[in-house]
């Protein structure tokens, strides 16, 4: 077997028509995506919460404190002392005489102390917060980008045995073209679709595809069909390439894969404003009724004060009417 020839040409002109042996990868997440992902967590928006209720608490000041301060202050400017104004180094601080003065300073200063580091307990639960988001976010893109690194490379180094001037050739996956002889042997990974032209007591896993755990025969005679994807367990043979990449049955079953969770996104989002649209005329018709029960209830009133009977049917149809 001759196989192709060994022409850039001919193999680029091969490629532009059906396509490289290559499957794009699913667009990765941003750094942002990743960080708000991990913003979801419930501990971490319970001490959001808590951080920001802290936060605001201590910025808040009752009317009464207010009132007492400027009391405080205008005592001070007339000369009067006000209340835990005692001078700690005057005779009526010294103990026992005035213990009580002294504890209304002591105590007056470790509530102003408080309330100035008040806002310190929520700063440091929220900044708490923002390292453990930043770092659960880093670990993720870090990881994810080395993935993908280990993975284009795995795909640089991987090779497969292929005919070409009738020669044996190693050349990467990616470099295999429609119309490529192939020669396939136990462990290999199949890159792509082809026909079984030769093969000696070739046995394939298709579990992968198909959830079958048993192994199937193939033969140039009978089911000679080589899908992407599945693994040789036994045997060798030779195939020729029919299809590559996303043409293929792998790419096939990716491409579907991504379709269908952007079709599922799309249905949730209409189906989420459907639902509103429901609500929202549930809603309408809920004040009618109660605007009408509401009409009907006055005018029955109207009615009992001016001494006139109960309603006929007719009068109660009335507001349902209009």
């Amino acid at each position: 077997m001759e196989g192709l020839a060994d022409n850039t040409n001919d193999l680029e002109k091969r490629r532009q028509i059906y396509g490289q042996n290559f499957i794009p990868p699913k667009q990765p997440k941003t750094f942002l995506q990743l960080v708000w992902e991990a913003l979801q967590d419930v501990t971490l928006i319970i001490l959001e919460v808590a951080a920001i209720v802290s936060l605001g608490l201590s910025f808040y000041a009752p009317p009464g404190e207010e009132s007492e301060g400027e009391g405080q202050g205008s005592g001070l400017e007339r000369g009067v002392p006000a209340l835990g104004s005692h001078d700690l180094t005057s005779p009526s601080c010294s103990p026992p005489s005035s213990d009580t003065a002294c504890g209304n300073v002591s105590g007056g200063a470790e509530d102003e102390g408080e309330a100035e580091a008040g806002w310190i307990e929520g700063a440091a639960i929220l900044l708490s917060v923002i390292c453990v988001v930043l770092v659960t976010a880093f670990n993720d893109w870090s990881k994810e980008k080395q993935f993908r690194g280990l993975q284009s490379r795995i795909e640089q180094e991987q090779k497969f045995t292929v005919i070409r001037n009738g020669q044996l050739l190693q050349v990467p996956v990616a470099a295999l073209v429609v119309g490529d002889i192939a020669q396939v042997k136990y462990g290999d990974l199949l890159p792509a679709d082809g026909v079984l032209i030769q093969g000696n007591d070739l046995k394939i896993d298709e579990s992968s595809l198909t959830g079958e755990s048993d192994h199937v025969r193939k033969s140039a005679d009978k089911d000679p069909m080589l899908l992407s994807g599945t693994h040789v367990m036994e045997g060798s043979g030779r195939m020729v390439v029919t299809a590559v990449g996303v043409n293929s049955q792998t790419g096939i079953i990716f491409t579907l894969l991504g379709a269908g969770g952007e079709e599922e996104e799309k249905k949730d989002k209409k189906g989420k404003q459907q639902d509103g649209a429901m609500d929202s005329s549930q809603t309408r018709g809920n004040v009618r009724a109660w605007l009408r029960a509401a009409e009907e209830l006055v005018g029955r009133r109207e009615r009992e004060g001016n001494g006139e009977g109960p309603p006929t049917a007719k009068e109660e149809a009335a507001p349902r009417d209009r």
